[in-house]
């Protein structure tokens, strides 16, 4: 996590907290109790869980909201995102000690503008509403919002209560990023005008008394520099936030709510080799022993020498029991002719979870799926109508087929990469598997352009090779979220030597990202670049031509298909 994030707390603020409801979901598997900078908290009890310390955020639609979950998070807080209109009846397992609202594109005065739910203004917690969220304050408590002049881009602030706890610590003017064409024209009876830009004279609002604060800029952006600052005071100044969310606490909590959930069943693994089902499988392990069973599956998609470092790993490292079925032929054979990447990612997908349970039947009676699905999976599919079921087909393993017969266990439903991560490293996990890229459940599938045969894949397994041996040596790997080659379905005119060629034009893709969601292509240097596409034009013969994909996500994606 971000250090430095929480500010110095020499007192525990008495804030009223809301319970909603005992927990009531698997989402109390992240149900942890965080100690701050990793020392337990004097007087805490030795278990405590999300429910009794959560941060709500409401979204309005905002393209940040994810980043302000990743900036609570960091700031050793649990949090959760749900849409500006869900039902208490869902908030159930949460204590929540503040909500948050996010921005949004809507004009709070238009018929049909999304709201804050009466009940959270009801609830008499601390809010903090943010660009289109202090605006949705301000409208219904009383105050005038408007079409005003736009602000795009950074600006400078000016606080005229540099006193109040939102603001601890800060200076009186410090650059912001805003992005609104709405303004506050006045603050609600009972609020004051905490800060200002040149053009917009209501740039913040609080009402100190009853907690409540509106910021028209945006904190959670790299661009407000001071942004990391003001959530934290936020969190611990104004909420009475703790720190209680750390991978120790979590590990405790995980393995007893897999317990829980398990009993006496079996589970099987999906084993990949990355971090993710790392993970998940020493935390079940941890849980429930000899009841789990990894099988790790050969599609044939892999890449060069995984097979033998994955089962090296888990078998001898980590001394789990591991069941390796090579059933490459078998994908092959039903992606044979096959060109639409869905149509790949179903076959793949459908075929994994074919064989997963095959091999749980030969293990006698097995109950239970362990997978590693995390928690950007679960908010990109939250726009599906049967999200609570599907995952989106590029994430773990696929398309769940309906008639699966294994129940999932996803002990890292709602934690993002870097907490995974963290997590790893607490259960003692080798760097080389916490530390490990992504790398899509379908596999070099989805990075050949269009069939996918044999020899394709020996041609993108070497050129795939070559760049990481080179991003390895350039001791860049650990700074890149995710660095690989995609051999295109075009061929081009080239000369090597005295012959004219025709081959293969294979793509580099470089991207760093905090945790998918978003990526920009990365900035590699001019020499690593000129290695890799020397080395590939001289060691593949099969491919003339190599280009350097500079699209970020959005509008790209970080896979080609």
């Amino acid at each position: 996590m971000v250090q430095g994030c929480q500010p110095e707390i020499n007192s525990h603020p008495s804030g009223r907290r809301v319970r909603v409801s005992d927990h009531l979901e698997v989402s109390t598997y992240l149900g942890i109790a965080r100690e701050r900078q990793g020392q337990r908290v004097e007087g805490e009890a030795e278990s405590l869980r999300a429910e009794d310390e959560a941060i709500l955020i409401l979204d309005f639609g905002s393209q940040y909201s994810r980043l302000i979950a990743r900036r609570v998070r960091e700031c050793r807080v649990y949090c959760e995102i749900h849409p500006y209109d869900v039902a208490p009846a869902d908030l159930r397992h949460l204590t929540v000690k503040g909500v948050i609202l996010s921005g949004g594109p809507a004009s709070v005065y238009e018929g049909g503008a999304p709201h804050i739910p009466p009940y959270v203004l009801e609830w008499g917690v601390p809010i903090l509403g943010i660009c289109y969220g202090m605006q949705a304050l301000a409208h219904q408590l009383g105050g005038k919002v408007a079409s005003g002049r736009g602000e795009y881009g950074p600006t400078l602030l000016y606080q005229t209560r540099p006193d109040i706890p939102l603001f601890r610590g800060l200076p009186s003017q410090m650059p912001v990023w805003m992005s609104h064409g709405d303004q506050v024209l006045e603050a609600p009876p009972g609020f004051e005008v905490l800060a200002a830009t040149e053009n917009v004279p209501v740039a913040a609002i609080g009402s100190p008394q009853r907690r409540i604060y509106g910021l028209q800029f945006h904190p959670e952006v790299a661009h407000t520099p001071h942004g990391r600052q003001i959530i934290a005071n936020f969190l611990y100044e104004v909420c009475g936030c703790r720190g209680l969310w750390t991978p120790t606490h979590f590990i405790a909590e995980a393995v007893e709510r897999i317990r829980a959930q398990v009993g006496t069943g079996k589970v099987v693994c999906a084993l990949s080799g990355g971090v993710d089902s790392a993970v998940t499988a020493t935390l079940v392990h941890r849980a429930v022993g000899d009841q789990l069973t990894c099988i790790f599956v050969n599609n044939g998609l892999l890449r060069r020498e995984e097979p033998e470092r994955v089962l090296h790993t888990f078998r001898t490292k980590m001394g789990l029991r591991v069941v390796y079925m090579d059933a490459s032929q078998r994908f092959l054979r039903r992606l044979a002719g096959v060109v639409d990447p869905e149509e790949k990612r179903r076959i793949v997908g459908e075929e994994f979870i074919a064989v997963f349970e095959e091999e749980a039947a030969k293990l006698g009676q097995v109950d239970f799926l362990a997978q590693g699905t995390l928690y950007p999976d679960i908010i990109e599919s939250k726009g599906d109508a049967k999200a609570a079921a599907k995952i989106k087909t590029h994430h773990n393993v696929g398309a769940l087929p309906a008639t699966m017969r294994l129940r999932l266990v996803e002990p890292l439903r709602y934690l993002f990469k870097d907490e995974v991560r963290e997590v790893g490293l607490a259960l003692g996990l080798p760097e080389e598997i916490v530390f490990r890229q992504p790398f899509p459940g379908p596999g070099l599938a989805i990075r050949i352009i269009g069939e996918v045969t044999p020899e394709k894949l020996e041609i993108l397994r070497a050129c795939d090779w070559i760049v990481m041996d080179e991003i390895k040596a350039a001791r860049l790997y650990r700074h890149l979220w995710q660095a690989f080659a995609i051999l295109t379905n075009t061929r081009s005119v080239g000369v090597m030597g005295d012959h004219r060629t025709y081959g293969y034009v294979v793509a580099v893709r470089a991207v760093t990202s905090e945790d998918a969601m978003t990526a920009d292509w990365a900035r590699l240097p001019y020499d690593v670049l000129a290695r890799i596409s020397t080395r590939i034009v001289n060691e593949v013969p099969q491919v003339n031509r190599v280009v350097f994909d500079i699209t970020s996500k959005p509008p790209g994606t970080i896979e080609w298909e």
